[in-house]
């Protein structure tokens, strides 16, 4: 039995769309942000992330709804969105002003850790073309209506980035929900997304305005806590000390707080160093709970991107049918492959990732 039921292929243009910032990542490789004279530029986005994965991991159709600076910058940008092979047709090219002072592409410079070193990510994001899209800006009618889209994928961190923001989310949301198009939203909270603009209480005001409209809720321990309210006791952010029952009870006060929510999945990780990560997943649907594989002491090569690539794995899985185990461990699969290679997003395939749910080993294939 289908854990949801999604629209068929042959009644729509897109079998994923996402909705949000898409940024340039300035990787200083094995130095530091402060101490580095060279970066590695890739392209990542939490929303768009999880659209790319499904384009280039699992070969489905992908489209961004997104706004970009129309500069070098912004088009250094689309080069490597090209790369990436998700769609650009509802792409909001925006003027520029000659020195970014209305309109730039946001910068997100982010150090990998290592051991004791934890990761470091610190973004120059104001003033983006993205943070500025607003109701009306794009036609949700053609895009859901004309065009058709099987599943649309959003976020937290888009929601935070404005105030107009929100109010696009919440529009593209109702537009879906008219032609039946599933909805998928990653909680992703960024204290230092919010702590200027009301902190905790006004992420959790507007992400449960936002949560009402949703199919398919992801988060971890820290997003239902920080941006829904929920509090457990005996809850700890350490897995290792994770009373896995607690847990749960979270995310069935969530299901009863949201009764539309058909799904909520959350990766489970304890970092013991940046480099050695305890990391598993949970999937509800169906009224029960399904555990993904466990994999202790997963080496990290770096772990940003990982949840992105939990989320495309299982939007892959519930999208094809597959059992609500299969699901949960394709996207176990894929956020642990993820996090082998460096940049925001996927490097592998899905043959790597059934591989690796079989679990397959490290030897080498000649």
């Amino acid at each position: 039995m289908a854990i949801l039921n999604v629209k068929s292929k042959d009644q729509c243009k897109w079998d994923i769309l996402s909705l949000g910032e898409i940024m340039l990542r300035l990787d200083p490789g094995n130095n530091r942000i402060h101490t580095t004279r060279t970066f590695q530029v890739w392209e990542g986005g939490g929303e768009y992330n999880v659209a790319r994965g499904l384009r280039r991991c699992f070969g489905k159709s992908a489209a961004v709804v997104t706004a970009i600076a129309d500069n070098p910058v912004g088009r250094l940008l689309e080069d490597l969105l090209l790369q990436g092979g998700v769609a650009l047709d509802y792409v909001k090219w925006m003027p520029y002003d000659g020195i970014g002072r209305k309109v730039r592409v946001g910068l997100n410079f982010t150090e990998r850790g290592f051991g004791m070193r934890g990761a470091v990510g610190c973004s120059d994001r104001g003033h983006s073309a993205a943070s500025q899209l607003k109701k009306g800006d794009i036609d949700w009618e053609k895009i859901f209506g004309k065009d058709g889209v099987r599943w649309m994928h959003t976020g937290g961190i888009f929601a935070g980035l404005s105030e107009t923001t929100r109010d696009v989310i919440i529009e593209a949301c109702i537009a879906a929900k008219k032609h039946g198009t599933i909805i998928s939203y990653d909680l992703n909270f960024r204290p230092s997304l919010w702590k200027d603009i009301g902190g905790e209480a006004k992420a959790q005001e507007v992400n449960r305005e936002i949560a009402k409209y949703v199919d398919v809720m992801i988060g971890n321990e820290e997003d239902f806590t920080a941006a829904f309210g929920f509090k457990v006791e005996g809850l700890d952010k350490n897995i290792s000390k994770l009373d896995a029952t607690n847990f749960k009870k979270m995310i069935s006060e969530a299901v009863k707080t949201f009764p539309n929510f058909k799904c909520v999945a959350t990766t489970l990780r304890n970092a013991k160093t940046a480099s050695v990560n305890d990391w598993g997943a949970i999937l509800y649907a169906n009224g029960q709970f399904y555990d993904a594989i466990q994999r202790p002491n997963l080496e990290i090569y770096d772990r940003v991107g990982g949840g992105d690539s939990f989320a495309s794995g299982l939007i892959y899985g519930i999208m094809e049918g597959k059992t609500p185990e299969e699901a949960v461990n394709y996207g176990a699969a894929h956020g642990a492959l993820a996090m082998t290679t460096p940049g925001d997003t996927t490097t592998v395939n899905v043959k790597d990732v059934e591989k690796a749910m079989k679990g397959g080993g490290a030897r080498v294939e000649r």
